[in-house]
């Protein structure tokens, strides 16, 4: 929906993986169209700087803390995008790029993993790989486990086009508020995320407890 809405609405640049800015600023560097390909170097630093910042929130946010790292990412990406909406369109839309690439950087560091399987939330060419690298082993090998993990990588595709789509559709009837949906759906999985932590801490300390040894 993210790439929808910067390719409709903010100059038809996609800004949730970096690979096309590179493109863009070496096609720019190339003609010497420095202001152009200034502002693709920027998107590219942001993502960048959103790598590094998740990491460091990785760091800094102690695991006993009620809100956890993921959550924190979370808030950082929900006060963003929040932001992103009040930048005026036309001549700030590379910031809202940079903005967005800094987003999605956050994203795809912090949520590596669907069910066990490493994927890419942000993107779907290592996971169109991937899942379509399982199917070809669950029908060599007639493996069920393969299959289970092609079903996962191609759900997460699914899920993807379906998110561009209902983000076209929805953005041609209703205009640009309709970008506060992906606030919304990421305050969503921040309230989802805590009772699955809760559970696993809980876990993790009456199984540490019942494998005490007695004293």
């Amino acid at each position: 929906m993210l790439d929808i809405y910067t390719y409709l609405c903010r100059g038809k640049v996609f800004a949730n993986a970096v690979t096309g800015n590179m493109v863009l600023f070496g096609f720019h560097l190339a003609h010497q169209e420095w202001a152009y390909s200034s502002k693709y170097l920027l998107a590219i630093m942001s993502y960048a700087l959103g790598i590094f910042t998740a990491e460091l929130l990785h760091l800094k946010v102690p695991a006993s803390r009620k809100i956890s790292w993921h959550q924190s990412v979370i808030l950082l990406e929900l006060c963003l995008l929040l932001l992103v909406y009040f930048i005026p369109y036309g001549e700030w839309d590379f910031a809202v790029n940079a903005l967005i690439s800094f987003v999605c950087a956050l994203q795809v560091q912090t949520f590596r993993r669907v069910r066990g399987f490493p994927f890419a939330s942000t993107m779907c060419t290592g996971n169109l790989r991937s899942g379509t690298d399982a199917l070809f082993r669950a029908w060599q090998e007639r493996n069920r486990q393969e299959w289970h993990k092609a079903l996962h990588y191609y759900v997460v595709i699914v899920c993807f086009i379906a998110g561009a789509t209902t983000g076209a559709i929805l953005l041609h009837h209703y205009g640009k508020p309709v970008f506060l949906l992906a606030p919304l759906g990421l305050a969503a999985v921040f309230f989802l995320i805590a009772p699955i932590r809760h559970h696993r801490i809980h876990y993790h300390r009456h199984h540490h407890r019942v494998s005490r040894p007695p004293r």
